[in-house]
């Protein structure tokens, strides 16, 4: 059973398996970006993806030593050996050379899945189990597995599943993840399961000893949400003592999702005295979520517990009553502790702190009094359509606006875009613009294959020469949400550009009816913040007075 006090290991799977969610693209830049983040709120490992799968994974983690990280670790996702030839597995081989030393494996834990979908007898599974660990470990990789299936597994052949468990252990392998794939187990189900399945575990590693003397060993839980359960049979879990837990941000994921990660770690932090966060780490909850629904490019959900916009409202007469008497009355936590507010007795002492927390980050101080004001310019931004919480850059310039320091690095007169439909069916698609630096006038014209790149070519045109520093920074992404959709053509756009150089990348946001506009407003404020951090303007610590 688990005690007070216990520090849960937790274990991001966004990248991977959240990202198999209907609609959801991540490119290589979202993720090396999702991964700084969630190295920034204090997960212990993330897992990346699998490199034998696709180029895109193979360049991310190829592109993973640009990031410093301090605390995670990226895990390399992949399948156990395909034939009795390990040393020739591709996949394999792939995860040896793909430049982590954490990798998981996913092995098929029920019988009837090894016989029917893999047509193999069932000691034949758990041989290449073997030799798939024995093989990465001769490459210096400490490995972890997902037992898939393994509470369907369990209840159909209970015999067979712990077997996978002790032949994984004997075998050296540091982790294991039950797996409840098909998101159907109920909490009460898990804990004798989970107990059965610690002690067996335990027994196959002390009759396993590593000859290197580190025998650190973690039995640990991934469930989906088919059943609405996941997050409960997760706490249920460490309850009954798992020591480790796998879920996605917002519960993202294949079908109906994942457990919920962040309601796993609040859960834990704040009910079960766990050390899995510190309070501090804590109060970036809401912030963390509302920056992956950007990257994702979904709209946050209100009602999502904890982090959710509505989570702490208060509409009815009594409630509302109640909360203006006794703050929390009607509150299973104080709101501030995750980052978020309610919304009849609003904590502005918790918005102030939240936004004083985000301007250091940036590389603003704010005394007290005056971060009220930016708090309130935020908030009215926010009500326009815009999202700053993956808009880095442009919440920069705002905060330098608010100081009233900023300078911008060109003014713009005009900006005219033609889009032209040939016979051929190509579409060509020019940009003019015509901005001031000073007292010089500048103007340029470029194609493009869109209205944004033919914007951004000759805008570079237009200031290139006075800003060569232009050539390091390139646009990565670009993300358009429809605010009011009932609206049709004549709805708000929401344009979300990232951006990057050689040490960072960041993201900016322009809102208008007009997309155009929109995605100008983004591609300004990209190329600006960029221009300034290049000078380190922003290491300065300009204070608001």
């Amino acid at each position: 059973m688990v005690h007070a006090g216990q520090h849960t290991l937790l274990y991001d799977t966004t990248l991977r398996d959240g990202s198999q969610r209907e609609g959801v693209s991540l490119s290589v830049e979202d993720k090396l970006r999702l991964v700084s983040r969630f190295d920034a709120f204090g997960f212990d490992y993330i897992e990346g993806g699998f490199p034998g799968s696709n180029p895109k994974d193979k360049e991310f983690f190829h592109r993973l030593s640009e990031l410093e990280l301090k605390h995670a670790r990226v895990v390399a996702f992949g399948t156990i050996a395909k034939s009795k030839r390990v040393e020739r597995d591709e996949g394999l081989l792939a995860l040896a050379e793909c430049g982590v030393k954490h990798v998981t494996l996913v092995v098929k834990s029920a019988r009837s899945h090894v016989e029917k979908t893999l047509r193999i007898s069932g000691d034949e599974n758990l041989e290449r189990l073997k030799q798939s660990i024995l093989f990465l470990e001769k490459h210096g990789i400490t490995t972890f597995i997902d037992a898939e299936h393994y509470f369907d597994g369990f209840k159909e052949d209970k015999t067979y599943a712990l077997q996978v468990i002790s032949t994984a252990v004997a075998a050296g392998c540091r982790g294991i993840s039950l797996c409840d794939t098909n998101g159907g187990t109920l909490p009460f189900e898990i804990e004798s399961i989970i107990a059965d399945s610690i002690q067996v575990a335990h027994r196959a590693q002390r009759s396993g000893f590593r000859p290197d003397g580190d025998n650190t060993l973690w039995v640990g839980t991934h469930f989906h949400n088919d059943a609405d359960c996941g997050v409960a049979n997760t706490l249920v879990a460490v309850k009954a003592g798992a020591g480790l837990v796998q879920g996605s941000v917002n519960g993202i994921g294949e079908r109906c999702g994942n457990a919920d990660l962040l309601s796993i770690v609040a859960s834990l932090a704040l009910k079960m005295n766990d050390k899995c966060v510190s309070l501090s780490q804590l109060e970036g909850l809401t912030s963390l979520s509302h920056f992956v629904s950007e990257i994702l490019n979904v709209s946050p959900n209100p009602y999502q517990p904890y982090v959710g916009s509505s989570a702490f409202a208060h509409k009815g007469g009594i409630h509302a009553s109640g909360i203006e008497r006794m703050s929390g009355s009607y509150e299973h936590v104080d709101p501030s502790l995750v980052g978020n507010f309610a919304k009849i007795v609003v904590s502005e002492l918790a918005g102030r702190a939240s936004l004083k927390l985000r301007a250091e980050e940036l590389g603003f101080a704010f005394a007290d009094a005056d971060a009220q004001k930016a708090l309130e310019a935020v908030k009215n931004l926010e009500q326009k359509g815009y999202s700053f919480e993956a808009a880095d850059g442009s919440l920069a310039v705002m905060f330098e606006k608010q100081l009233g320091a900023y300078t911008p690095a060109f003014e713009l007169e005009t900006f005219r875009v033609i889009a032209e439909k040939r016979e051929d069916g190509r579409v060509m698609t020019e940009a003019t613009v015509k901005v001031h630096i000073g007292t010089e006038r500048f103007l340029a014209t470029a194609e493009g294959n869109g209205p944004v790149n033919a914007l951004d070519k000759a805008l570079r045109k237009a200031v290139g020469a006075t800003y060569p520093e232009l050539e390091h920074i390139s646009l990565t992404d670009y993300k358009v949400r429809v605010l009011d959709e009932h609206k049709g053509t004549d709805a708000v756009t929401r344009v979300l550009i990232e951006s990057s150089n050689e040490q960072r990348s960041w993201g900016t946001v322009g809102v208008s009816e007009n997309i155009i506009e929109a995605s100008w407003e983004a591609l300004v404020d990209s190329l600006d913040y960029g221009l300034k951090t290049y000078h380190e303007k922003y290491i300065q610590k300009p204070k608001l007075n």
